[in-house]
């Protein structure tokens, strides 16, 4: 007599982790992938028109599916199972890319696929097989394996930003890690962020060495030389004892909060120190009554969500377990969705200031428009990274600011250049500047 019972075709379960140095570990994600286009457009909930619909910066430039993430899931997929091999269009699909996680939030909405995981594991994938990254990446991770910064500048004059009347003290709980833009290129920041912290009475002391993040290198896939200098710059702030590391950057804050323990297969919270960014320090110090703005700043001004700061900037924790029927995993995996990080504080910051009348851009929080200059973009493909920031600046234009607010100096130098360039008439300035000249007053 038959079976009556029916006939079921589940498949053992499968292991996984969530492990970029393995692209196999991502071909569920990339196959699944149903190409809906969710990673491009911004939400229906929240789009705020025909004019600022889209979200994903390369493939609203390129136009053609390949380079939006359901195309790159596609190529990666078969890149995978080893049906397609790298060429040049390959590679260019591949890094003309900011990576700024618009794509994966937005799957997260409706499939809860790893895209951005899947993306940085391609790209350890293309240094792996011997054809990442490209030579634009290249010559910075020289000059930070030679100089320890990315301009390849003296590392006896990263400290030459700090201001007159000002001096790190030798031991503190605070560690203010500067970064190579602020320290080199955007002093501005590094020493207004040091005049907070004068005003609000807090002790800081510096890395007694500082070397650069590493951002760029673990960006464009180089994971090896991202893990050394992962180890080198927490085993530096481990020694020193300290309970906080500060930054007024958003790509070191990634890097230092996420990225780090990514690499090193360890929890946020392993750490053995908090990372936090100065819009976070400042918020909570402003709600104490520590600080308080006092001068008053008179303009229409709207703020810009770097994506280290907003979607990209939720704690990591590592994962290891399998996958069964329907995708279902054990044991639970919480996913980051870039909803549980900083979008109030650096708001709430700016509506204090008298005289600002802050007004949103159509495109906010974890539906921002990336401004283009990140994870190696603006090193391999310039026009890009200054034709997304020309396209940010369009909704500038649209709501009648007057200035453009971001915490993060990549987005400002990037900002500032396409303003320059004839995108917009705007004043362009970083959250931590805005902060020092109103406490100052």
């Amino acid at each position: 007599m038959a079976d009556p019972s029916p006939v079921r075709y589940y498949k053992p379960a499968a292991e996984f982790k969530l492990d970029i140095t393995d692209v196999k570990n991502f071909v569920y994600d990339m196959s699944r992938c149903i190409k809906c286009k969710g990673c491009t457009w911004v939400d229906h909930t929240y789009m705020p028109g025909p004019k600022f619909m889209t979200r994903c910066p390369s493939a609203a430039k390129y136009e053609f599916d390949a380079y939006g993430a359901y195309g790159k899931m596609r190529i990666g997929h078969a890149m995978a199972e080893g049906r397609l091999g790298w060429n040049e269009t390959a590679l260019e699909v591949l890094y003309a890319c900011t990576l700024c996680g618009a794509c994966d939030v937005g799957c997260k909405r409706n499939l809860d696929l790893e895209v951005g995981l899947s993306l940085e594991a391609l790209r350890v994938k293309a240094v792996q097989d011997g054809v990442g990254p490209l030579p634009a990446h290249k010559r910075i991770a020289e000059s930070i394996a030679q100089k320890h910064n990315l301009y390849g500048a003296p590392s006896e004059k990263r400290t030459e930003w700090l201001p007159q009347g000002i001096t790190p003290a030798q031991k503190a709980e605070v560690l203010y890690f500067a970064g190579c833009t602020a320290s080199y290129v955007n002093r501005e920041i590094a020493q207004s962020t040091a005049k907070i912290l004068q005003a609000a009475g807090t002790a800081f002391m510096l890395m007694p060495d500082e070397w650069c993040c590493g951002n760029t290198v673990f960006s464009v896939g180089l994971f090896d030389e991202a893990k050394a200098l992962a180890q080198r710059n927490i085993d530096q702030v481990r020694q020193t004892g300290v309970k906080t590391l500060l930054t007024s950057c958003a790509e070191c804050y990634r890097m230092w909060k996420v990225d780090y323990p990514k690499v090193l297969n360890i929890s946020t919270a392993d750490l053995g120190f908090q990372v936090i960014h100065l819009v976070e320090y400042v918020d909570e110090k402003m709600k104490s009554g520590v600080l308080k703005m006092k001068k008053p700043l008179e303009t229409r001004l709207t703020y810009h969500d770097s994506c280290g700061l907003a979607r990209l900037s939720d704690p990591w924790t590592p994962y290891e377990g399998k996958r069964g029927w329907m995708g279902c995993v054990e044991p639970r995996l919480t996913r980051r969705r870039g909803n549980q990080e900083i979008y109030a504080k650096p708001r709430d910051i700016l509506k204090a200031i008298p005289g600002v009348n802050l007004v949103e851009m159509p495109r906010t929080r974890e539906n921002a428009f990336c401004c283009g200059a990140g994870r190696g973009v603006r090193e391999a493909f310039p026009d890009f990274a200054e034709w997304a920031a020309s396209h940010r600046l369009d909704e500038v234009k649209e709501i009648g600011a007057e200035t453009l607010v971001s915490s993060c100096p990549w987005c400002k130098n990037n900002f500032a250049q396409a303003a320059k360039a004839g995108a917009a008439d705007v004043q362009v300035l970083d959250i931590s500047e805005v902060i020092c000249a109103s406490i100052e007053g």
